[in-house]
């Protein structure tokens, strides 16, 4: 089987990878798009492509029936869009580096591959080379003991020019984002190297460098240190020319690469020399071969589309590989202090297709004093550190109907409601947005804190009213008119809708709201603790309630309160063992839910999730919006897949017995 393949963007790479499938035994160039005329012509002449194959719009080549994969070679802003577009249309996609902006854009490109069932690769051809396979080769072989420091650069001198690609932050200028992926993804490879795995990501990452007219990065310097001890230093220019070279040092020994990104320089034949030092011994190997660069990268991707991978096989890069070498990317260009367009609120743009359009829509309904409609859902907004984060998990949230955002005066230590504000400005949704407000978190839980607090939230929000305030902890060394007042006030002052409390007893509750009553003032409607299928048997942070007791239930069963459950999905608790471990062991679900009648509640989620063609993940949720209650929930999805794979969830009614089977509290669903 012969892969198709379509080119968009005729730039000075896509010649190289042309020329590449030109060697390739397992696939062909059969169509091109690109917006110049000119340049359209030139390239589609030189490589033979017929003319109903030369596409004025990349729409028209990805709806082309003939085409089995896309190569994407235009400027950076577009890779993540485009990907996501071609994936959609059903191609398969090798994409130039870096795959995104940031990493988000990465993992949002990477999920929509799994959707769509389609090949995804971020495009490092070194990765693809022979010479890559053999150093990895001497290494497991124990030639130079453990590896335990990588120097390695990428650099070169292109003077500053106004209008120049590698200088226009609107193109994705800059050494780190141009060439940074080599270093980065060099050294990752190596630190998995010496761990006996694919790759490994650092723990920290420091940089310096120095930034062009522009704001993007002229040259950079990096340190890379990773959890076995592994070291790195990196460095990327753009203005600079750097030795291009590669020494990799073990506790036996070193392995020095001397053309580690491009050997024979793009053209055939590719040669590859490597030093290998033992001791006081040093022997060169050269590895000889025909054929240039791309064409290994043209070959083993088309075989692998050919042979129904969805990945590449190592060393390329895997899709895992690439969101973490673009994470590293990120935390380099945040220590130089260089923001991407996307991290702008003036120029961040909306990336599209990130949901399918088949996905289900997040459940609303009304709550007395909020104007705008709720969502069932409630997003939280505690993880999120740059707009170019935010917006892919918001914009994709707002698409499919959520209306309702979680936040908190203490989350980031108020970088996270900033980064929200940021996004409901640029999206022009401060008036439809229903955003929740926290603030009184101990030590600050006193009534003089709540304005203060408030006043700096709904600055950073960018809002002058908060639909719905919570008081993020209770201070019972407080009476409770102390606070009822103070919400009053700020109530009457317009800058609060509804209000409750989080982490609040039921008995508090009650309290306050008879004050409440015979003060003639307004009481609390929420409570907002935690409230899921999993009984939480140790307080995930300090002060933390849950209301799945049978006392709290019966509260919320007499009416009067609407519930507000944060983990509403135990952290996690309900999915496949893999994905559980992915918080800090001190929060992660097993420590704070991990019971024989947890594991019971999860066994028979799962048989109830086979049994509706959802998962247990989706039961678990359904749970606590089936509630003989006002029950809402509060998530905290990462991407929008994590958004997609949760709303089933949503969607989904279970019935009385379920519930209470789901709960222990009966013998049978049914």
């Amino acid at each position: 089987m012969t892969i198709r393949w379509g080119i968009i963007g005729p730039g000075a790479i896509a010649h190289n990878y042309a020329d590449g499938l030109a060697q390739s035994t397992a696939g062909k160039l059969v169509a091109l798009a690109g917006r110049d005329a000119a340049r359209r012509t030139a390239f589609a002449e030189r490589y033979a492509i017929a003319e109903g194959k030369r596409y004025a719009d990349h729409k028209a080549l990805l709806a082309d029936p003939d085409v089995d994969a896309v190569y994407i070679s235009t400027p950076h802003p577009w890779h993540a869009e485009l990907s996501i577009a071609a994936l959609r249309a059903g191609k398969h996609v090798l994409c130039e580096k870096p795959a995104g902006m940031n990493a988000a854009e990465v993992v949002a490109v990477t999920e929509v591959a799994a959707q769509e069932g389609r090949f995804f690769m971020e495009a490092y051809m070194y990765r693809c080379h022979p010479q890559i396979a053999r150093v990895l080769e001497i290494i497991a072989a124990g030639e130079i003991g453990t590896p335990a420091h990588i120097s390695t650069s990428f650099g070169f001198n292109a003077p500053y020019r106004d209008g120049s690609r590698l200088y226009d932050p609107a193109l994705g200028g800059g050494g780190i984002l141009d060439v940074g992926g080599y270093p980065v993804s060099l050294a990752r490879l190596i630190a998995g190297a010496a761990e006996g795995k694919p790759f490994a990501d650092p723990v920290a990452v420091k940089g310096i460098g120095t930034l062009a007219p522009t704001g993007v990065d002229a040259v950079a310097y990096g340190l890379m240190s990773f959890a076995s001890g592994f070291t790195a230093e990196i460095a990327v220019a753009v203005a600079r020319t750097m030795a291009n070279n590669a020494t990799i040092t073990g506790t036996a020994g070193r392995i020095v690469i001397d053309d580690p990104w491009v050997p024979g320089r793009n053209a055939g034949p590719s040669d590859a020399t490597i030093h290998i030092t033992t001791g006081a011994d040093t022997r060169t190997e050269t590895l000889r071969d025909p054929r240039m660069l791309f064409a290994f990268e043209a070959e083993l991707v088309s075989r692998a589309i050919a042979e129904g991978r969805l990945q590449a096989p190592h060393p390329a890069p895997s899709h895992a590989d690439s969101i973490g070498n673009n994470t590293a990317l990120d935390a380099w260009r945040a220590e130089l202090g260089y923001r991407t367009v996307q991290e702008l609120p003036a120029t961040n743009r909306i990336l599209p297709g990130v949901l399918p359009a088949s996905a289900p829509r997040v459940p609303v309904t009304h709550i007395d004093g909020v104007a705008n409609p709720v969502s069932r859902l409630i997003i939280g907004c505690d993880n999120r550190n740059t707009l170019a984060e935010g917006a892919i998990v918001w914009d994709a949230w707002w698409e499919a109907g959520g209306t309702t955002f979680d936040t908190g005066f203490v989350y980031g230590g108020g970088l996270h409601e900033k980064v929200l504000g940021d996004w409901l400005k640029t999206r022009g949704l401060q008036k439809d947005a229903v955003v929740i407000a926290k603030g009184a978190h101990s030590p600050y839980c006193l009534p003089g804190a709540i304005e203060a607090q408030l006043t700096i939230s709904l600055d950073r929000l960018g809002l002058d009213h908060a639909p719905i305030y919570i008081m993020h902890r209770d201070n019972p060394a407080v009476p409770v008119g102390e606070f009822v007042d103070a919400l009053n006030r700020l109530r009457a002052a317009g800058r609060i809708g509804i209000f409750g409390g989080s982490n609040w007893s039921p008995a508090r509750i009650a309290e306050a709201n008879a004050y409440a009553a015979a003060q003639g003032l307004q009481g609390f409607t929420l409570l907002n603790n935690n409230l899921s299928l999993a009984v939480m048997e140790r307080p995930v942070w300090p002060g933390c309630i849950s209301s799945n007791d049978p006392a709290t239930l019966a509260t919320l069963r007499q009416g009067g309160l609407v519930h507000l459950s944060w983990s509403s999905q135990a952290r996690g608790y309900f999915l496949p063992e893999p994905l559980r471990n992915r918080l800090p062991a001190d929060t992660a679900p097993e420590t704070c839910f991990g019971s024989p009648a947890n594991a019971e509640r999860r066994r028979r989620a799962e048989q109830l999730a086979a049994e509706k063609g959802v998962s247990a993940h989706n039961i678990a949720t359904a749970w606590v919006l089936s509630q003989p209650f006002p029950s809402l929930a509060l998530i905290g999805p990462r991407s929008p897949g994590e958004i997609l794979s949760t709303l089933p969830g949503a969607t989904l009614a279970l019935t009385g017995a379920e519930v209470l089977w789901l709960n222990l509290e009966r013998d049978t669903p049914a």
